[in-house]
């Protein structure tokens, strides 16, 4: 009895238990679910929605929210073929140079949150819409495609069997594992989520820290970008709308509150791959996809709620 409660005490190690039992279930029920190269796939693909959740992670754990990553990943997608000179065989130039661009997004964010007071919500709609707008009048209709060797060689390449992008998540997991739990900015992060008041008189930077935070969400929304271009070879407009709401679905899936200052990017990770799964077990059984849209938005409206309670008490 008191190993369960420690179990419902401990959001990550319940996402990954929950994981753990739906695949086992699925495995035993659904022809070929268990398969290898069917987990490896579901984990490519919450790769992406994990790469764009731990920026959402770090900005959720401050009390802030972007809602501009889907426009981000969008951005990068398209604008990376373009950029890529062709005087650069290894293609990392234009790979440097989108993730630029995507962190530099992410700054203008930040900015707009720290000196002009514009609400985390707000701001980064906002710059999500003007993106859109951008990009209709800068690709149109039309898809680009991608020549940049580096960017096909994330999307494609399977060392060792693993998924290229999956080996990009673990590295991303463990350094955003290490800045939130190991170093002093991460306890700043936490502490401005949890008491900003007590946290500005402790002489913490809001400002300096809301840059940083947001720079770091775009250039990881940048990061998902490429991986989503290198897996399907093309970019287009509005290739990364449907990661914005599973990149926060993630984040509060895994037990990090909405309202901010308490959490951990570790249960994000088998969040993103809970969302996947789910996806994946609704395409199976022929529901429509519509369950999927009605799903995410149902789990994080009970999950804000049960964030407001616990701030209330």
């Amino acid at each position: 009895m008191n190993a369960v409660r420690s179990l419902f005490r401990n959001p990550p190690l319940l996402t990954f238990v929950l994981v753990a039992l739906v695949w086992l279930v699925a495995s035993l029920t659904l022809r070929g679910f268990g398969a290898y190269g069917h987990l490896r796939y579901l984990l490519e693909l919450a790769a992406v929605i994990g790469i764009v959740a731990a920026g959402q992670t770090l900005v959720i754990l401050m009390g802030g929210i972007d809602l501009s990553v889907g426009a981000v990943i969008t951005v990068t997608a398209i604008l990376l073929p373009l950029l890529s000179p062709a005087w650069d065989p290894t293609g990392l130039a234009g790979i440097v140079l989108a993730l630029a661009i995507a962190a530099g997004i992410g700054f203008l964010n930040g900015a707009g949150a720290a000196y002009l007071r514009v609400p985390p919500i707000i701001m980064t709609l906002a710059m999500a819409t003007f993106l859109q707008g951008l990009l209709v009048i800068v690709a149109g209709g039309s898809a680009v495609t991608v020549s940049n060797p580096a960017v096909i060689l994330l999307g494609q390449a399977r060392p060792l069997g693993i998924p290229a992008g999956v080996i990009l998540w673990i590295v991303v997991s463990a350094a955003v594992l290490l800045l939130i739990h190991r170093m002093p900015i991460g306890a700043r992060f936490l502490a401005l989520g949890a008491n900003p008041l007590a946290a500005r008189l402790s002489g913490v930077s809001v400002t300096r820290n809301t840059l940083i935070l947001y720079a770091l969400s775009g250039f990881f929304a940048g990061l998902a970008g490429i991986l989503v271009l290198g897996m399907n070879r093309q970019g287009y407009v509005g290739i990364g709308d449907p990661y914005l709401l599973t990149s926060i679905a993630a984040v509060v899936l895994g037990g990090t509150s909405i309202l901010g200052g308490r959490g951990t990017y570790a249960g994000t990770i088998p969040g993103a791959i809970l969302l996947v799964t789910t996806t994946a077990l609704i395409t199976v059984v022929n529901a429509s996809p519509g369950w999927r849209s009605i799903m995410f938005g149902t789990l994080i409206l009970a999950l804000l709620l049960v964030s407001g309670r616990e701030a209330r008490r």
